[in-house]
């Protein structure tokens, strides 16, 4: 029904609105310069303020014509599974096939603040299964099993749509579920190389439990990129973007874990008077001059990401493929800002490696459940 869309550079996307934002619109000019630079695809976050996903995909979809749309994330505990399945559906005839749902696991503390439920394993995997079926126009009855009870479930019998359903995390146990039950994953924004070559080992893990197609899924490197910035845009990219993860009970500390860094320095740094001092989270609210002495209790090594010149930036790229990842999403910058880096990217393009790749990130697994 919708063609193989294919830009210049299916393997990598980039991530649309990075971080908070007071202008949503932004992301229509970011989608359209990604595109006319050959991005395949641009994965959007939600927040509560002026994020709520399937307005912003939406917006994308009505001003671009070849890139892939995708949410990382949103939280399948959010609505009701109706309401995510129609979502869907409207989103990839709206771009004409060109959207991805991309699901998070979230942080239970909050979940539990809100008043939720937490997402487990099973509720994933039965989430995954009734959106699939719900696309392919099934009616589901009695449905009574981990999400709740339903007597009915169901969006239109008309329906028959096949969407990439993306995982986005970077726990290890988490990464082997993904393994089994998604079609790609999304890893994390500053993961150093033996965590990521780990990461995609325990996706690849989770494949061979169900016997899935080796090699099927995509994983992406969520990879912050500055090139040629002030120290003031390093402060704001790098600096504040991972501090504010690192402030997250459970969160951050599972980024430290999966690297290798010591939870002594972790709590060094939220005990510290540059972090308690900013009263929230600092990507959102620090200024200038507090971010700059906040880096002072972020190690250099703790701070994996493109950062230099165009060439620089290119060649840190590269990285991500040799340590297993099928793509990269670049983070941090805006189209506008990273587009030396393509340029640069393009004469040392291991163009082999993406032989008859489309836009598409995820790929359908041959066995379904």
């Amino acid at each position: 029904m919708y063609p193989d869309y294919q830009s210049k550079f299916p393997e990598l996307g980039f991530y649309g609105l990075p971080g908070h934002t007071r202008s949503p619109r932004d992301i229509l000019k970011q989608a359209q310069d990604a595109e006319t630079l050959g991005i395949g695809n641009i994965m959007i976050s939600e927040r509560l303020d002026y994020k709520e996903i399937a307005a912003i995909c939406g917006a994308v979809a009505a001003v671009t014509d070849e890139i892939f749309i995708g949410t990382s994330a949103t939280n399948l505990n959010k609505r009701h599974p109706t309401v995510t399945a129609s979502i869907g559906s409207t989103l990839h005839r709206l771009s004409e096939g060109r959207f991805a749902l991309g699901l998070a696991k979230g942080v239970a503390f909050g979940w539990k603040a809100r008043g939720m439920q937490a997402i487990t394993y099973e509720r994933e995997r039965e989430f995954i299964d009734l959106m699939r079926r719900m696309w392919k126009g099934e009616t589901i009855t009695g449905y009574d099993g981990s999400l709740g009870q339903y007597p009915v479930l169901s969006v239109a019998d008309y329906l028959d749509e096949e969407l990439p359903i993306l995982y986005v995390g970077f726990g290890p146990r988490s990464l082997e579920h993904a393994g089994q039950v998604y079609d790609g994953t999304h890893l994390h924004t500053f993961m150093n190389d033996k965590a990521l070559s780990d990461s995609v080992a325990r996706v690849r893990a989770g494949e061979a439990v169900e016997s899935r197609e080796p090699g099927k899924l995509l994983n992406w490197s969520v990879y912050a990129t500055c090139c040629d910035v002030s120290e003031e845009t390093y402060l704001k990219y790098i600096i504040a973007r991972l501090a504010t993860y690192l402030q997250i009970p459970g969160y951050g500390d599972m980024l430290v874990q999966i690297n290798g860094w010591d939870p002594e320095v972790l709590e060094a740094f939220r005990q510290s008077d540059a972090v308690r001092s900013v009263g929230g989270l600092i990507d959102s609210v620090a200024t200038t001059a507090q971010m700059a002495e906040v880096e002072k209790e972020i190690p250099e090594e703790w701070r994996p990401a493109a950062v230099g010149n165009a060439r620089e930036c290119a060649e840190a790229w590269l990285t991500q493929f040799e340590s297993g990842a099928d793509g990269i999403i670049i983070h941090a910058s805006t189209p506008e800002e990273f587009a030396p880096v393509v340029e640069e990217y393009e004469r040392i393009r291991p163009s082999h490696l993406f032989e008859g790749r489309t836009n598409r990130p995820g790929q359908e697994s041959k066995k379904r459940k």
